[in-house]
């Protein structure tokens, strides 16, 4: 059977594609080094070149370029998208010299797991049907480039180009991390606002007399940041307020504040909702005399339950029944990412495909090196036989 032929392609690839993780995961890409992450994508486009397979590149200004990898882009079947993405969170330099380590099974670096182990593994499963001489359907290949902060440098314009490249898929196989076992069906949006509080500054030796009308800005936000600390709902609405900025020396009372309130949510329901809270949070002034301003900073549209996307989880899972791989179970993600424009844009899709590891977004972020053939089969099966 060809999955068998594919299979021993992969773990005849695995000594190499473990070296070409580690090679990709030491080029540093953090969002807002575009010289790193459009290295990155030059890494994979140099292989792809070789291969023959089809490259098409979606150019940036601020952010790392897109970059669309094609296997057999003239194939009648429905199309296959698998996707990862380039961009890390850690300024370069963070890893120490070299970024790089491999020791007891495990390889540690910037974004080994988030996500460059998964987009190697993407690229290895290509490689794999190629040496098989699969050609029965386009098989795409999306690198995006600031999937870390919400696409917010590209203006939505990177992930708006992966979903219409993929619009005809019959599946996008996103490879975030993978949890062993598990697989992501749904996932909370994100919704992040600044807050600019006003206040009147006086000397701190006189913020007793109402005369002077001394008027604490940070005062002012913490009682906001109070208020929107309540929205801590188990299933629905959270809320974290993690940054904040105001005044200017311990002995006046602050004129100015700001802060950032993560606001996560299950539904588009709950994101109106949110909405409406934290309108509701920035024109009430707490203490007379203040005022305040609130922007939305950046935004990112909840993965919500799709049937299109249960119907490629029961096909996944009859699929790895046939060919011997372990059968997967569904679950929900707090955390953003593309799978959630995808299925908002009516692909079906599937997210945690990728490779297994943990500590994801520190400097001690690791990933297990057995995960990356796994991965690979795992994106193969489906490829081969949805």
């Amino acid at each position: 059977m060809l999955y068998q032929n594919v299979f021993s392609a992969i773990d005849a690839l695995d000594a190499e594609f473990q070296r070409v993780w580690a090679e990709v995961a030491a080029i540093e890409s953090p969002t807002a080094y575009k010289e790193g992450v459009d290295a990155v994508g030059a890494y994979f486009i140099e292989r792809a070149r070789a291969r023959g397979f089809q490259i098409e590149i979606f150019e940036q200004k601020v952010s790392g370029n897109v970059v669309c990898i094609t296997m057999n882009p003239e194939a009648k079947g429905a199309p296959v998208a698998l996707s990862g993405h380039m961009d890390t969170v850690h300024p370069v330099g963070s890893f120490g010299s070299p970024a790089v380590r491999i020791e007891d099974g495990k390889i540690y670096g910037p974004g080994v797991t988030d996500c460059k182990g998964g987009a190697v593994a993407c690229l290895m499963a290509m490689e794999a049907l190629d040496d098989c001489d699969y050609r029965e359907r386009p098989v795409m290949l999306l690198l995006q480039s600031d999937e870390e902060t919400g696409s917010k440098g590209s203006g939505k314009a990177t992930i708006g180009w992966m979903c219409e490249k993929a619009k005809d898929c019959v599946a996008f196989l996103n490879t975030e991390p993978h949890k062993p076992g598990t697989v992501v069906l749904t996932r909370k949006g994100i919704s992040r606002y600044r807050f600019y509080v006003k206040g009147k500054a006086v000397h701190s030796s006189d913020c007793a007399k109402a005369e002077l009308g001394a008027v604490s800005a940070i005062a002012e936000a913490a009682y906001k940041i109070l208020e929107l600390e309540k929205l801590k709902e188990p299933h629905g609405i959270t809320c974290n307020c993690g940054l904040i900025e105001g005044g200017t020396v311990p002995n006046t009372v602050p004129e100015s504040c700001s802060f950032v309130a993560d606001i996560r949510f299950a539904t588009a329901e709950e994101r109106e909702r949110a909405e409406r809270i934290v309108r509701e949070v920035a024109e009430r002034s707490y203490i007379t005399g203040s005022s305040c301003r609130v922007e939305q900073i950046s935004y990112r549209v909840a993965m919500e339950p799709s049937s299109k996307n249960d119907a490629l989880f029961a096909r996944m899972n009859e699929i790895f029944e046939e060919v011997g791989l372990p059968q997967l179970e569904r679950r929900h993600s707090n955390g953003g990412a593309d799978s959630a424009d995808t299925t908002s844009f009516g692909i079906p899709s599937i997210d945690c495909l990728g490779t297994a590891g943990g500590r994801i977004h520190s400097v001690e972020e690791y990933g297990i090196l057995s995960s990356l053939a796994e991965s690979a089969k795992r994106l193969a099966a489906i490829t081969l036989k949805i």
